[in-house]
Formats: C-alpha cells, sequence, structure tokens
C-alpha cells in the first residue's frame, strides 16, 4: 500500500461549509486537518483544505477551495464543527487568510505582539528574515468574575524541563469553574523549514518536531512522500516500521502509566515503570542506535537492514517487559487510595471529545472508537491482530487502563511482526518527485493520529508540508476536563493526557 487512500474534493470557498457538512452528514467523515498553501506563484492563488478521515472507506479526503488574494478569506466552519476551531485560527496566523464568522477569531498561533501583516507561512516571508523587536499589548486573558471567584495564572515556565505554557485558572472556592490555555511560546517555524530542505533531509526535521515521537512523525513524513513520489515500501521495512512504532508506543505508554501514580502519590510504582522504561529505550538503541529510535525511517524503507540475532534479542525480552508490565499493574490495582484518587477525576464525556476531535488515549478513553491502525492501516497493520480498547467513563483511571491495555496490544503486535516478518530489501530509491504531486499519510501515534500532507515543488522541493500532531486536537480538551475539579487535581489530569508543546509549537 503506497500511504494511506486520498479523495481529492475540488470546490469553492463559497461551497466549502456545504461540501463539508455534506461529507460530515452522509459519510461519516471525522475532521482531521486544516491548511493553506500560498500558491501565488503557481496559479496566483491560495490554497485552503480540509482533510476528513473516512472511516467507513477507510480512506481520507482532502476538499479543496481557491481563495482569491485580493479578498484572503474563508467562512469559518468552527461555530458547527469545532474540532478545527484552533487550525483555522491557525490558518488566519500564519498565512493571513482571515476566518470569517469564527466563535474566537484572536491569534493564537502568533501572539498579540507579533507584527501586523506579517505571516510566516507565506512564501515572500523570507525563513532568516530578521523581526522588529516585539512590542504591544499582552495577551488579555478573559475575566471570570464573581462573588469568591479568584484566577490562578501557572507558568508559562514551569519547574521542569518541559517547554513553556501558560494556564489560567478560575476559580471559586476550591472547584475549576474554566481553564484558559495559551501556547505557542517557542513556534519553530517547522512547516516552514521543510520547504528549505530536500526531502531526504526532511526526515531528520520530522523526527524533532516532537522527541518522544520521532519515529512516528517520520514515519507520517516519510509515507507522505512516498505517496506523492507513487512508491511502495518493501513488506520487510514495513514490518520493522511497525516493530519501532510499537516499541515508541510500549516505552511511552509505561513511562505515563507511572508517571499517573506518583501524581497522585504512588511514587513507588512509578519507580517501576521507570525501570521498565529504561529497559524499553535500551532495545530501542540495541535496535537502531538511537534511545528514541531515530536514524532508522528514511525515505523508500530503512537506512538499514538489522540481522537475525539483533531482532532475536528483542523477542527475547519481551516475556521479562510482559511480567514486569503486571508487575507495575498489579501494584497500582492494589493500591485503593491510587484508584480512588484517579476514578471520576478529570472527566471528558464521551459527546464533548467528539464534538472536539480528540484522538489517540483520550479518545478511546471516553468512548471514542478511533485507531488510525485499524481503520486506515499503514506499515504490515493491515496483516495484524490486535485488539483496540475503548471505555465509556472519560476518568483519569481509564485513560490509564487504555495505556495499560495498549502495552499488552503493543507486545503482541511486536512479536507477530517479527515472527511474520519477510525476507527481502528495507529501501528502495525514490523517482524524482514530480512538481504538483501530492502525498498524504496518517500514522496512530503513542499520542493518537498525527498527519503529514505533502506538495512537491519545483526542483523536487516540498513547496509545502503541513503536519497536525495530536496534541493539537486534545490540548481544548484538557480544559474540558478539568472543570469542576480542584487546582491540585491538575496535575495528574494534564499527565493523563500528556500533551506535548513541541508537537503543537512546531
Amino acid at each position: 500500500m503506497i500511504g494511506q487512500r486520498t479523495e481529492r474534493v475540488a470546490t469553492s470557498a463559497e461551497a466549502l461549509p456545504e461540501v463539508v457538512r455534506t461529507l460530515v452528514g452522509e459519510r461519516g467523515a471525522r475532521p482531521a486537518a486544516v491548511f493553506a498553501e500560498d500558491d501565488r506563484a503557481g496559479s496566483g492563488r491560495f490554497l485552503l483544505s480540509y482533510v476528513l478521515a473516512l472511516p467507513a472507506d477507510r480512506a481520507y479526503a482532502v476538499v479543496e477551495a481557491p481563495i482569491a488574494p485580493h479578498e484572503p478569506r474563508f467562512p469559518a466552519l468552527a461555530s458547527w464543527l469545532p474540532a478545527v476551531n484552533w487550525q483555522e485560527r491557525e490558518v488566519q496566523d500564519w498565512m493571513g487568510l482571515t476566518a470569517v464568522g469564527h466563535p474566537n477569531p484572536r491569534r493564537m498561533a502568533l501572539h498579540d505582539n507579533w507584527p501586523e501583516d506579517t505571516f510566516p507561512l507565506r512564501k515572500d516571508f523570507e525563513l532568516r528574515r530578521a523581526l522588529p523587536p516585539l512590542r504591544g499589548e499582552r495577551h488579555r486573558y478573559r475575566r471570570v468574575e464573581g462573588e469568591g471567584v479568584l484566577q490562578v495564572p501557572v507558568g508559562p515556565v514551569h519547574a521542569g524541563v518541559i517547554e513553556p505554557g501558560h494556564f489560567l485558572f478560575s476559580v471559586a472556592g476550591e472547584p475549576v469553574l474554566y481553564l484558559q490555555i495559551r501556547l505557542f511560546y517557542t513556534h519553530k517555524g517547522t512547516e516552514k523549514l521543510f520547504e528549505s530542505l530536500p526531502p531526504e533531509h526532511g526526515v531528520l526535521l520530522a523526527e524533532s518536531i516532537s522527541g518522544d515521537s520521532s519515529v512516528s512523525h517520520a514515519a507520517a513524513f516519510c509515507g507522505a512522500v512516498e505517496a506523492a513520489a507513487g512508491v511502495e515500501v518493501p513488506p520487510r521495512a514495513r514490518y520493522l516500521r511497525t516493530v519501532l512504532l510499537e516499541l515508541e508506543r510500549l516505552y511511552n505508554h509505561v513511562a505515563d502509566i507511572g508517571a499517573i501514580a506518583t501524581d497522585v502519590g504512588f511514587p513507588v510504582a512509578n519507580a517501576h515503570a521507570v525501570a521498565l522504561k529504561e529497559t524499553v529505550l535500551r532495545l530501542n538503541e540495541a535496535l537502531t542506535g538511537n534511545r528514541l529510535g531515530r536514524g532508522m525511517v528514511c525515505l523508500g524503507g530503512l537506512r538499514r537492514d538489522r540481522d537475525a540475532d539483533r531482532l532475536a534479542m528483542i523477542g527475547a525480552a519481551l516475556p521479562a517487559i510482559e511480567r514486569d508490565v503486571e508487575s507495575v499493574v498489579a501494584l497500582i490495582e492494589s493500591s485503593h487510595s491510587t484508584l480512588d484518587r484517579l476514578e471520576a477525576t478529570g472527566v471528558l464525556k464521551p459527546e464533548v471529545a467528539r464534538d472536539l476531535g480528540v484522538v489517540g488515549v483520550a479518545a478511546r478513553a471516553s468512548g471514542v472508537d478511533l485507531d488510525v491502525r485499524r481503520d486506515c492501516p499503514y506499515a504490515a497493520y493491515g496483516d495484524l491482530r490486535f485488539r483496540v480498547p475503548v471505555y465509556p467513563h472519560g476518568d483519569v483511571l481509564h485513560r490509564m487502563r487504555v495505556r495499560v491495555d495498549e502495552v499488552r496490544e503493543s507486545i503482541g503486535l511486536v512479536r507477530q511482526a517479527l515472527a511474520a516478518l519477510p525476507d527481502g530489501p528495507v529501501s528502495v530509491p525514490l523517482p524524482p518527485l514530480v512538481e504538483g504531486r501530492c502525498g498524504l499519510a496518517a500514522v496512530e501515534g503513542w499520542r493518537g493520529e498525527i498527519l503529514h500532507r505533502v506538495r512537491v515543488g519545483p526542483n523536487g522541493r516540498l513547496a509545502r508540508c503541513r503536519v497536525k500532531d495530536p496534541s493539537l486536537n486534545n490540548w481544548p480538551a484538557l480544559a474540558e476536563a478539568v472543570q469542576g475539579n480542584i487546582i491540585p487535581d491538575f496535575p495528574v489530569i494534564n499527565k493523563s493526557f500528556n500533551l506535548s508543546y513541541s508537537g503543537t509549537d512546531r
């Protein structure tokens, strides 16, 4: 299979809302990404695209509408399709296209003191352009007023190594009434940087989008370029990519299970989980030469093959990992005080999760039966058997239980992939990329759906690379899950989502 099957739907800006509404209503489409391209040098216009997953067809649709440069505006859909709220605002900030009728059109990806009429994803914005000192008012947060209401700021600088993010809690006594989240303090211009690199160098950039999802982002980027090139990855490479992706899911989920326990005062369980994470990271290093799995995935497959002895070492380590996982889970389940802190804490209702387009662990813990590995298979997932755990409860406890179930499934997937690993090459050369060709690939990263979409420009370079990290979908859901809880519960609620600042601030 060459990437995911993609349908292109051409329409006008005026007809865009009706086309999307029809796909959502009649074909059960799910909004996956929104982005714009500056094609003024080619077609003389901007191109606005809404990417929608089509579960029944195991495909994605890209609804594309031209936007005239003399009237850079489009009808916003966020008032009836909340899942596109943040991404429509990104289009405003980065490309300068006004989302008409958006319920909250204020700047988001660019902060308030960014220079006017300066849009960093337009082609006439030079990558190394020096901007004047940023001046102007600081961001004005919404006031939440009333008798006994206080606003408590947290961040944007935090104690630790995490990147900046500002959280403003409005509380009445102990319960949280409202949470405002402000991100994009360290926007890296990643999508712009892709345009300046040869595609083969873009793999290294993709690996740095969110460090704990290096393999997933690299696989998505490579899948998109391979789809644009019309290249099918060899079977052996597809199976080994699956092993790498599941090892990435395994070490991250194990770490999160331990971190959730420590955030409610049970560090003993976390100590065991950290040791188990270290075991998996060392397996990554033995397999790829890098603890995070970097440097292995490349355009056309993998950079190098692994011999039978090294692969047998991975298989031999799985029984001990499985026993240690069950030991950690039993330890947590035996602590009634821990379970009491997790149950009914940070509830994200299923209907809210669906409306906001939540993906990954958070979606499945809130009754949304969604997993790209099953719904739109890539790598070797279409050949393997696994279960997608789904719970309707939506609380911290069940976000942890989804992780536990997925760890068990990941171990099974690695076993299956190694047992069925075909012989043959692990890479094929890519032909010269043809200008105007597009490719899309989606990967179920350990946080959820990662999506890359590329369009080829002149000289085999990329004219556009859109990156959608799952955290972009899920940050608004964190604000919903916190309401009605108390501030001391925020760390464990936040950890149960475990969203990426880096992936959002790409």
